[in-house]
């Protein structure tokens, strides 16, 4: 199974990274795309000549992620350690914004979250993202739709948008 073992090191990073996206826990990104892979290598064969993989396997991971029930519970917090290294205001900012971001999609529920995260960083047409989650394609619009304008409304976000004389 060497065309495995090519695969997972050739696209294990942007896997780990599609999942994390979902889930927002590293650990459990990780799960869940392991799952996946544990899956996907029993029938690797037929998902190379039929499917292909990438889809395949990025179809897995939603998969895992969408029936996964265990919540974390609303009162947990994550929190980072502080670095002590100084760092310019500009880039503070962009990493206080998209935390601040991806606190509030982490807050949609999860057919949402998947849609957004499938639409814009996995650049797919509302055709594939709805193959991905078994669905049609105006479900694929309508959750796209309710999980930006409930992101529109969240008074937070007209901090993350604000121009950027604002910000300097």
């Amino acid at each position: 199974m060497e065309d495995f073992d090519e695969y997972v090191r050739a696209r294990g990073g942007a896997l780990l990274r599609f999942s994390f996206l979902l889930c927002g826990d590293a650990h459990r990104a990780e799960d869940f795309v392991q799952e996946a892979l544990i899956r996907c290598h029993r029938r690797w064969r037929r998902i190379e000549r039929d499917a292909g993989p990438d889809a395949y396997v990025r179809k897995a991971i939603l998969r895992q992620f969408l029936s996964w029930r265990r919540r974390r519970s609303a009162s947990e917090v994550v929190s980072g350690e502080i670095a002590d290294t100084a760092v310019e205001a500009d880039a503070a900012q962009r990493i206080v914004d998209r935390d601040a971001l991806w606190h509030l999609v982490s807050g949609l529920p999860r057919r949402q979250r998947a849609v957004l995260v499938l639409r814009y960083y996995e650049d797919l047409a509302d055709a594939d993202i709805a193959e991905s989650l078994g669905c049609t394609a105006a479900t694929v619009r309508v959750h796209a739709a309710r999980g930006l304008a409930r992101l529109r409304d969240n008074p937070e976000v007209s901090l993350l948008l604000r121009p950027v004389e604002e910000c300097s």
